[in-house]
């Protein structure tokens, strides 16, 4: 009766664990396909026509040269945008100054009136 018993409870286990590996399976079957939607959606995002609009699906190295371009451009936008500030810092500065000379030149030309 023991080895009975202790069939059976082998019997449940391996079921357990095959139920488990069916499961697995399915996650990952699952995360593998929302990887590839997320790659999609990534290139459709990034460059529509490189989206594999021609039912082709988007490999991991195109996805990591998209993005890597993003950053490249992203980079160059924000150092743009720096330089375009202290340029414009610098214009203000000496529009300041220019006014402050032209008010002191009104006020000189009216001590000489």
């Amino acid at each position: 009766q023991a080895e009975e018993e202790l069939k059976a409870a082998w019997s449940q286990q391996l079921q357990e664990m095959e139920h488990r590996e069916l499961l697995l399976r399915s996650d990952v079957q699952r995360a593998g396909e929302q990887l590839e939607s997320f790659k999609s959606q990534v290139m459709q995002a990034c460059s529509p026509s490189a989206a594999g609009s021609t039912g082709e699906s988007v490999t991991e190295q195109q996805v990591i040269e998209k993005v890597r371009q993003i950053c490249d451009e992203n980079q160059q936008s924000q150092e743009r945008e720096k330089s375009l500030q202290e340029e414009l810092s610098s214009r203000l500065t000496k529009e300041r100054e220019m006014s402050a000379n032209i008010e002191v030149l009104k006020n000189s030309l009216q001590e000489l009136q």
